[in-house]
């Protein structure tokens, strides 16, 4: 194994958490957590 396919394996690995943070900010179950914190500036305490 040569530094070569350490690059792609490590190019592939990285896609692959990209893709799962993606997918993860797209679900539906996230929404209202993700809608309070984007409020969160707004608040006054």
């Amino acid at each position: 194994m040569d530094i070569n396919t350490l690059r792609i394996l490590a190019t592939i690995a990285s896609f692959v958490v990209f893709l799962g943070i993606m997918g993860w900010a797209w679900k539906r179950r996230n929404t209202s957590d993700f809608k309070e914190a984007a409020n969160l500036p707004f608040t006054n305490d």
